[in-house]
């Protein structure tokens, strides 16, 4: 048993925040950096030290975002290669193409945000806002946890010497959670090809409602490498692939607070509990700091899902696989001119069950991972709907949230396309029926009613 008298035995995680915060502490900023997930570089050490050191006089809750944004926009950066003007010009022809393709293949309507060709670090600046959105929950779940166990568990003795420890602790904390994040979005601009690849819209357009599509060069370079495709039919295929799913969340205008909200309630779910960093305070070797880092990369501090969180887990996974399965069968439809259409999209849909290294460190701080684990069945109801009443019939499934088919209509399509092959209901011989019954209503004598009664 440890004993809590000041001088004796705390516990290693105790005595190292109590060195660290009073200025006595040795640690290695090289293993501090490690710790945080950070390379050993001398320019980031010396950058986490003083911006570690801006928290502790500025106190900081929850998500820095400008620090994030900051850190995201130069990990992207980090060795990025410019592209040709040659290869821009052919990937802003490939989206002109694209768009006319689209028009052949489903009824919802052209953008009115011109796509965009991003550069790795405009993709991770101008989305990290939404990841920010969707892990600020988690952040001040954890921030809360850490400030329970120590006003719980820390002696009153090392309390008094620590001063306004917890304050301290949050914003450390919070500075900490900023800069993983920032290295995450970064990781995440290396690997996504588009806007819409991680099957939400992460890039707003002229307003709230609109969403802009986009393409990063640079990475549609890397993901045709090694494919034995052209490069003009990788482009044309990507091109559609993301202008569909942005008109999409552009028609149906619900769409994207829809998901996003739903991402965002789920995270809120999370409770960490004090004893989980405990837990973690037990396993941790001050001598070691790179074991805190792979204690949170484990996901050690995410709680075990709950009944009401996994089945807003299913829910959302819904959602997302339908999405994710009408923009497949419409790339598909569209780019049915495209002799290897058909190997590239088996390539993404590979790379989308596979995910990223950042797309998993991701899930380990949100605890959420963004792959439909139903693709394919979603992809078979869109195409069974799609053969069965056409492009407008199965289109208009996206106008209003509550005609969004369920889990159970995309394991028998039956009940959905019964409802459209009968037909949209005829308002103006509804309107002539409605009247019709209420004059007959109104000419029939009320019950009970009588002849007149003369006097």
């Amino acid at each position: 048993m440890a004993d809590d008298s000041l001088g004796g035995p705390e516990d290693d995680f105790r005595e190292m925040m109590r060195r660290f915060l009073a200025g006595e502490g040795d640690i290695d900023p090289a293993k501090l950096a490690g710790a945080a997930g950070l390379p050993a570089d001398p320019a980031m050490i010396a950058r986490l030290m003083g911006q570690l050191q801006r928290a502790m006089s500025a106190p900081v809750d929850g998500i820095d975002e400008k620090l994030a944004r900051e850190e995201a926009g130069r990990i992207a950066a980090t060795g990025a290669l410019t592209p040709t003007d040659a290869e821009v010009e052919a990937l802003r022809q490939a989206l002109h193409v694209a768009a006319l393709w689209l028009d052949e293949a489903t009824a919802i309507t052209q953008l009115t945000s011109e796509p965009a060709l991003l550069t790795r670090a405009d993709w991770a600046r101008r989305t990290l806002p939404i990841w920010s959105s969707l892990a600020e929950p988690v952040a001040r779940s954890i921030a809360d946890a850490l400030t329970e166990a120590l006003d719980t568990q820390v002696p009153e003795q090392l309390k008094a010497m620590m001063g306004d420890a917890s304050g301290i602790m949050r914003s450390l904390g919070g500075t900490l959670f900023s800069i993983q994040l920032g290295h995450v979005v970064g990781q995440l601009a290396a690997e996504v090809v588009s806007g819409g690849d991680v099957g939400i819209p992460l890039l707003p357009g002229r307003d709230d409602h609109d969403v802009q599509a986009a393409l990063l060069p640079q990475n549609v370079a890397a993901f045709g490498q090694g494919l034995d495709i052209s490069a003009d039919q990788v482009h044309l295929y990507l091109s559609v692939r993301e202008l569909a799913h942005a008109r999409l969340f552009r028609h149906a205008r619900w769409l994207r607070a829809h998901v996003i909200s739903a991402i965002t309630d789920y995270a809120r779910g999370l409770s960490i509990d004090a004893t989980r960093i405990e837990s973690v305070a037990e396993d941790f070797d001050p001598a070691d700091p790179e074991s805190l880092r792979e204690i949170l990369s484990s996901g050690a501090l995410i709680p075990p899902k709950t009944e009401a969180q996994l089945a807003a887990l299913g829910r959302l996974e819904t959602t997302l696989a339908l999405i994710e399965g009408w923009v497949d069968v419409v790339t598909a439809d569209a780019t049915a001119r495209l002799p290897r259409a058909d190997a590239v999209a088996e390539t993404v849909r590979r790379r989308r069950a596979a995910g990223g290294p950042a797309e998993s460190a991701f899930a380990t701080l949100v605890g959420l991972e963004l792959r439909p684990r139903r693709l394919r069945e979603a992809a078979a109801f869109w195409r069974a709907v799609t053969d069965a009443v056409g492009t407008e019939a199965r289109d208009g499934l996206w106008d209003h949230p509550d005609l969004l088919p369920t889990g159970d209509d995309i394991d028998d399509p039956s009940r959905v396309i019964a409802t459209l092959q009968a037909g949209p209901v005829d308002d103006d011989a509804f309107d002539q029926a409605l009247s019709e019954l209420l004059a007959d209503e109104g000419d029939r004598p009320v019950e009970g009613d009588g002849p007149p009664v003369s006097n």
